[in-house]
C-alpha cells in the first residue's frame, strides 16, 4: 500500500472518523478524501503527470495535507516548503527541482509570481473546487518518488532528499506495529510538514485510521500553550524534538499537572535529550518513552525504549538498535567494522534509505550518516557526536556553511563563521562577521539580509562584528575559540566598559 492509499483505505473504512485537526477546525476522512481528490483532478487538468514535482508553499493546515495527498494521487512528488521561507528561496527550490506547479495561498501567490514569472503554474491551494466522484488512480509504483525534503547544504545550496513510497512506508509500517496504533489514537503533529518527524505523525495516523492534530508553528515553542494542547486535544501519541519537551517541563509547568491518562507513548528525535529531563519525564508518566534516531536521508533507522536502568546514566539514553528492517553498523577509523566498546561512524543500509539527492546520481549501497557512535556491550548504540559541521538547533538540522554563505553575500562582508552555543532548548545559533575594510554594516541590516535568504529557523539568534576570525595552527577556522568568546561578550554586556570588538543584536 502506497502513501496515498493509506488515506483512501481509512476513508473507505470509516469516512466519518476524525482525520485532521488544525487551528481552524477539523475534517473527517471522507471530507479530506474528497478535497484531495478534487485537487488531484485540477492537477491533472494542469498537465501534472507521474514523476513531476509539485512545490507546496503554505501554512501547516488541513489544506496543505490535502495538497500533499492530491499530488501523490496523480503519481507526482510533493516538495513542502515552510510558510516563513522567503519567496526568493522558494523560487530557488522551484527551479532546483524543476517543479511543474506551485501550490500556495492567495496571499503568497503574488510574491512567488514576482520571482518565477510565467515560467510556472501557480494554483491556490484553498480554492474551492468541484469534487469529482471518480478517484484519480495513478499507476504508482512503490519505488516512485513520493516527496523531496530540502535540508541545509554544506556548500550553501540546499540538498533535496528524495524519498520513495517504499522508503516512507517501510518506516510507517514499523511505527504502526511498534506503537500498536489504532483508530482510538490521537497523534500530535509538532514538527513542520517540511521536517521528517511529521511523516510519522501524518501517515501512521492515516494507516491506523487515527486522527492527527496539527500544532500551529507559532505555538511550537510556546511552553504553556503546548502543555494545554496536550491536555485539550487528549493526545495519545506525542512525537517531537527534545527541546520542545524540555520547554514544556521547564517553563510550561507540565510536571505540576497529573499525566494524561490517555497518553501512552512519548517519542523524541532530532537531538540528544538531557538525561536529567528524561528522568523527570519518566517519573511523571507511565507512557512509553521512545528515542528515535535517523538523519533525513534514512528517516528512522534505530530506536530505543527507555528502561529504568537508563535513568542511572550520566548521558543521554542510547539511540538503540536497528529499526524498520534496516541494518546498522559502525566503521572504525581504521576501516574495520566496530565491535562492542568501539567508536566509529554509523552506516545504514535498508528499506528506509533515500533514493538519493535530487539532481545527483542515485544513492547506492550503505549510507554514511556522519555521526560517531559507540557500540555498547549489549549491542545497542550510543550517540557521540558529528564528524562534520552540521548542527542541530531546536531540532532543526543546519549546515553552518549555508548560514555563513548567506552572510558572505552581503556587499559589506568579508568572511563569516557560525557556531552553536548552549545545549538542548537553550541552544543558540551565533554568527561572527568580519566586515570589509572601511565598512561597518549594522547588525539589523545583516539580519534582514539573512532573513531574505534563509528559512526562519536558520536565522542566527545573535550577530557579532569582529576584526578577524581565529584560526588553528594549520590555518583552519577555530570554532571552539569563537564559541568560548560568547561568555566573555555576555559578561561585557553587564559592564560599562566599552568594547570595540562587538556589535550585538
Amino acid at each position: 500500500m502506497n502513501l496515498y492509499e493509506l488515506l483512501i483505505n481509512a476513508a473507505d473504512k470509516d469516512p466519518a472518523a476524525l482525520a485532521v485537526v488544525d487551528a481552524s477546525g477539523s475534517v473527517d476522512y471522507g471530507t479530506l478524501d474528497r478535497r484531495a481528490n478534487a485537487l488531484a483532478h485540477r492537477l491533472r487538468d494542469l498537465g501534472v503527470d507521474r514523476g513531476d514535482r509539485i512545490v507546496i508553499w503554505a501554512d501547516k493546515s488541513v489544506d496543505m495535507v490535502a495538497g500533499m495527498q492530491a499530488v501523490l494521487r496523480v503519481g507526482a512528488a510533493y516538495v513542502p516548503v515552510d510558510a516563513t521561507t522567503p519567496a526568493s528561496r522558494v523560487a530557488l527550490l522551484v527551479c532546483d527541482c524543476d517543479a511543474t506547479v506551485i501550490l500556495t495561498t492567495a496571499v503568497r501567490e503574488p510574491l512567488i509570481s514576482a520571482e518565477v514569472g510565467s515560467t510556472r503554474v501557480i494554483q491556490d491551494l484553498a480554492e474551492q473546487l468541484q469534487a469529482d466522484s471518480a478517484r484519480v488512480n495513478a499507476d504508482v509504483h512503490m519505488d516512485d518518488l513520493a516527496y523531496i525534503l530540502y535540508t541545509s547544504g554544506s556548500t550553501g545550496t540546499p540538498k533535496g532528499v528524495c524519498i520513495s513510497h517504499c522508503n516512507a512506508c517501510a518506516f510507517i509500517d514499523w511505527a504502526v506495529t511498534e506503537l500498536d496504533a489504532s483508530p482510538r489514537d490521537r497523534f500530535a503533529n509538532h514538527a513542520p510538514l517540511t521536517f521528517d518527524l511529521s511523516v510519522l505523525d501524518l501517515y501512521a495516523a492515516f494507516a491506523s485510521g487515527a486522527s492527527v492534530h496539527l500544532i500551529a508553528p507559532e505555538l511550537a515553542y510556546a511552553p504553556v500553550q503546548l502543555v494545554d494542547f496536550l491536555y485539550q486535544e487528549h493526545i495519545t501519541v506525542w512525537y517531537s524534538v527534545p527541546s520542545a519537551l524540555t520547554l514544556m517541563m521547564r517553563d510550561g509547568r507540565l510536571l505540576d499537572r497529573p499525566a494524561p491518562s490517555r497518553l501512552r507513548a512519548v517519542m523524541f528525535a532530532g537531538e540528544p535529550f538531557s538525561i536529567t529531563w528524561v528522568r523527570r519525564l519518566a517519573g511523571w508518566t507511565d507512557a512509553r518513552l521512545l528515542n528515535l534516531y535517523g538523519p533525513t536521508e534514512t528517516n528512522v533507522c534505530t530506536f530505543h525504549e527507555v528502561i529504568p536502568t537508563d535513568l542511572d546514566r550520566d548521558r543521554p539514553v542510547p539511540i538503540g538498535t536497528a529499526a524498520c528492517g534496516n541494518k546498522v553498523w559502525i566503521r572504525r577509523s581504521d576501516g574495520c567494522t566496530g565491535e562492542p566498546g568501539d567508536e566509529g561512524q554509523l552506516f545504514v543500509e535498508g528499506p528506509t534509505v533515500m533514493r538519493g539527492y535530487w539532481g545527483q546520481q542515485p544513492h547506492r549501497g550503505p549510507y554514511a550518516t556522519g555521526d560517531i557512535v559507540k557500540v555498547l556491550f549489549d549491542g545497542s548504540l550510543d550517540y557521540i557526536g558529528r564528524r562534520d559541521e552540521m548542527v542541530k538547533v531546536r531540532g532543526n538540522r543546519i549546515e553552518l556553511g549555508e548560514v555563513e554563505t548567506a552572510y558572505t553575500t552581503h556587499p559589506d562582508v568579508a568572511e563569516t563563521a557560525a557556531v552553536v552555543v548552549g545545549q538542548g532548548a537553550d541552544a543558540q545559533l551565533v554568527v561572527f562577521v568580519v566586515p570589509l575594510p572601511n565598512r561597518r554594516p549594522g547588525v539589523l541590516a545583516l539580519r534582514a539580509h539573512c532573513a531574505q535568504r534563509l528559512p526562519r529557523y536558520m536565522v542566527p539568534d545573535d550577530v557579532h562584528l569582529i576584526d578577524e576570525l581565529p584560526r588553528t595552527r594549520n590555518g583552519k577556522l577555530d570554532r571552539a575559540k569563537l564559541a568560548s568568546r560568547i561568555s566573555a561578550i555576555d559578561g561585557d554586556r553587564g559592564s560599562s566598559k566599552p568594547s570595540s570588538e562587538k556589535d550585538v543584536l
